[in-house]
């Protein structure tokens, strides 16, 4: 069970102190020249994900491993792959590097290839509805293999009384192990920036419908 960062204050933060913990945090990606405002709300995002984890961090300790997903390797060169994927987490990675934090890759690179690879098939057009539906089976066959595989390397790299951090999009779907506190940490410019985008998706469709 998930508990909202900003009921961390009424919790009995002693009570997690022992346990393994994870400090889940939504994955933001923004364009490399955002439209309007969208820089200063991923901005904001990030600044405010970090004040939080330092929060988390001072009441139940240091983040010992780092999860990241779209990386399917560790050490530094996972990090030069976060920073080049997104320099927002990167961010958030690389001061807890430096303090000592391990990043744990969780992709296995072959499902991550084809989970991607399925992907773009869905988002190419396809005109054949029984081609369509055969390439969705496949994608959430790989998609589950995938969240499956994710949950089996955190369970095997937190330890006792550790805290992790996962950084992933929003609507995974992974089942984490019940012996790990999950800390869903949702700022609120996470609202802001999923506001923008419906506006900005309907802005979209308006023009296209005049």
């Amino acid at each position: 069970m998930a508990e909202e960062l900003g009921r961390i204050e009424r919790l009995p933060v002693d009570s997690y102190r022992t346990g393994r913990k994870l400090f889940f945090v939504p994955l933001v990606f923004a364009p490399r020249e955002p439209e309007g405002d969208l820089q200063e709300l991923v901005t904001r995002y990030w600044d405010q994900v970090e004040a939080h984890l330092s929060n988390l961090e001072a009441k139940l300790g240091s983040v010992n491993k780092i999860y990241h997903e779209l990386v399917p390797i560790g050490g530094e060169e996972g990090a030069k792959a976060i920073e080049s994927l997104n320099p927002w987490s990167y961010r958030i990675v690389q001061p807890r590097l430096g303090r000592g934090a391990q990043l744990q890759p969780i992709e296995e690179p072959e499902l991550l290839a084809e989970y991607t690879d399925w992907g773009k098939c869905l988002a190419s057009g396809l005109q054949s509805q029984a081609a369509i539906a055969k390439v969705f089976e496949l994608y959430a066959d790989v998609q589950k293999r995938r969240n499956e595989r994710m949950a089996e390397q955190i369970d095997k790299t937190l330890e006792d009384s550790e805290a992790g951090i996962l950084l992933m999009r929003e609507g995974h779907q992974v089942q984490f192990p019940a012996s790990i506190q999950v800390f869903y940490v949702a700022p609120p410019a996470l609202d802001e920036i999923k506001r923008w985008v419906r506006e900005r998706e309907s802005t979209v469709q308006n023009s296209g419908d005049s």
